[in-house]
């Protein structure tokens, strides 16, 4: 014990005692400290603070052994649910983080690494009914490159989104047979080969060496372990149920006792159990099946959002002659064929997208504090503007930039904050996205009007030039189309983000209007069409049709069936 440290028993003013060593009025060294509803910790303090090696307890039944820091679970350490489950790894403020191994209530066990809280990284989950998943994680869900198992026998190795397959893969079935090709969120999308049991098969990418994981800090995770794991487990239980825990900060004002009259208070917070669930697709068992006996014969199918809508039957020969495309197909994971090209500086349009990034940056971060209310018909009208002049080296008013000086008009600025809100477009994102570190990307005018188009760098937003009377138009119908989307949630409508003109040196005048992308999305696009509302000329000639042509209103020949609760839900 240090000269300054006495040990001691205090019992405060609401009826919390703590008995251990103190450095003047705050706990320091070895403690206990019992709070009035029967929370204990005994361990480690440090001016009042839990540091060091330590044990807390609920009357719950719940505890946690390990590492503190300020307060805080940081290090290593265990923590026991009152539902019997396990998490044994790293902390860190209160939140799983690191490398960890939690055991569910109904024996799921999850092995990997972790992010605030949830799985994130690499890691293995084995559910109690013996699937299992070898892969990548992110937000909690499969996410990336990874294996599952099924109990019955069935294997998919390939690609994953939110905890459902997308992307290239292919999938192993009990009997033998193979099905490679392209899933879209859980369903089979795009061209295939199914090849029976028997069938020799194209070469496959070595994908099941390559499913070993390593951090930077050398710690792995393989399939043979996960295997280890199912091993060691249970099969008496149900369809995983599995809880989701969430340590918040432990002790108000960091757990610092700051007299003798204030007790330490916990604000634990324990969340749904039904969260932190990673669902899992069912096995396809008996989905794939062989029309006849030949085993030599390989079927070429192609999906549409998990519908058969082709099938071609070919010899090993014929379907083994394409065997170099299907390698190259299945090596990686498939990515989105991305449009356009970056504006990098030297480009014509460089500096004028400079210009558009930081007018949107200003105006939109100008705009966004303000508060929320109902438009007024003057938010619609001619003084509905800011008007800015950007010069190069800045202003009172305006920032210096690495463009040339500009001036800037935002057109009905309060009209188009509430339209971001209704169609929950977050500010913060808005910008980063138009206005990030990268470029845009400049995209080739797809119609007759001779615009030019740009796209963000995730896709999201698409800024178009526009000319003067369309842009008249636009602010005559912006009343009626604020009304429509204020009264229709769910409208399937063009979304409008912005209307902007930047006047350039000698005055040349540059209109802009943000949109969404209406094709930025993880759904696979089978055919894109550009209805009019006309017959005239409205037609693609046959011969210049391809997966990427833009089909007119003539092209169009389906017939859309609607269910009720879907068309219900359209027109609230």
């Amino acid at each position: 014990m240090g000269n300054n440290e006495r040990s001691n028993e205090n019992v405060f003013a609401n009826g919390d005692l703590y008995v251990g060593n103190f450095k003047g009025l705050l706990p320091h060294g070895e403690g206990k400290y019992t709070w009035s509803d029967g929370k204990v910790y005994k361990g480690e303090w440090e001016e009042g603070k839990m540091t060091g090696k330590g044990r807390i307890y609920w009357t719950s039944g719940a505890n946690y052994d390990g590492d503190f820091s300020s307060g805080y679970f940081h290090g290593f350490g265990i923590f026991s649910g009152t539902d019997g489950s396990v998490y044994k790894g790293t902390w860190r403020m209160n939140r799983q983080d690191g490398m960890g191994r939690k055991q569910y209530f109904n024996s799921d066990i999850y092995e990997g690494f972790w992010k605030e809280g949830v799985k994130e990284g690499n890691g293995s989950y084995v559910w109690c009914n013996g699937d299992t998943f070898t892969g990548n994680w992110k937000a909690g869900k499969m996410c990336g490159r990874g294996i599952m198992e099924w109990l019955n026998g069935d294997l998919f190795d390939g690609f994953w989104l939110d905890g459902l397959r997308h992307g290239s893969g292919f999938y192993k079935l009990i009997d033998g047979g193979y099905y490679f090709g392209t899933w879209s969120r859980g369903l089979k999308d795009g061209q295939g080969a199914f090849y029976p049991a028997g069938s020799k098969l194209p070469p496959m990418p070595n994908w099941y060496s390559s499913i070993r994981y390593n951090d930077h800090q050398q710690i792995a995770l393989s399939h043979s372990s996960s295997l280890n794991i199912k091993k060691s487990r249970k099969n008496n239980f149900g369809r995983s149920l599995s809880e989701k825990l969430s340590v918040r900060r432990l002790l108000r004002n960091s757990g610092r006792i700051l007299n003798r009259s204030i007790s330490l208070e916990w604000d634990w917070c324990l969340h749904d159990p039904m969260k932190e669930v990673p669902s899992r697709e069912g096995s396809e068992e008996g989905r794939d099946v062989v029309r006849d006996n030949y085993s030599n014969l390989v079927y070429i199918r192609e999906y549409m959002q998990g519908v058969l809508t082709k099938e071609k039957v070919r010899s090993d020969a014929m379907a083994l002659s394409s065997k170099k495309t299907w390698n190259i197909k299945f090596r990686g994971k498939e990515t989105k064929s991305k449009r356009g090209e970056i504006i990098f500086k030297g480009r014509k349009s460089y500096y004028l997208m400079l210009n558009l990034q930081t007018g949107i940056r200003y105006t939109v971060g100008k705009i966004t504090p303000v508060p929320m209310r109902e438009v007024r018909c003057s938010d619609f009208g001619p003084r509905a503007r800011i008007r800015m002049c950007f010069p190069k080296n800045g202003s009172q008013f305006t920032p210096s930039h690495n463009s040339i000086g500009f001036s800037w008009k935002d057109y009905c600025p309060m009209v188009f904050r509430n339209l971001r809100e209704m169609f929950k477009i977050d500010a913060a994102d808005h910008m980063m996205s138009i206005c990030g570190g990268d470029g845009l990307k400049e995209v080739s005018s797809p119609g007759k009007s001779g615009s030019l188009f740009y796209l963000s760098q995730d896709e999201r937003f698409v800024i178009k030039t526009l000319r003067k009377s369309e842009l008249k138009v636009l602010l005559r119908m912006l009343p009626n189309y604020y009304n429509h989307v204020q009264t229709y949630e769910n409208t399937l409508i063009t979304k409008f983000f912005g209307l902007h003109r930047i006047t350039l040196r000698g005055g040349k005048k540059v209109r802009f209007v943000v949109m969404g992308n209406m094709f930025c999305t993880e759904l696979r696009i089978h055919r894109r069409f550009d209805l009019k509302g006309s017959s005239q000329g409205r037609i693609t000639c046959k011969d210049q049709i391809s997966e990427n042509t833009t089909l007119k209103d003539l092209d169009l020949s389906h017939v859309f069936h609607m269910d009720q609760s879907w068309r219900e839900a359209l027109f609230e």
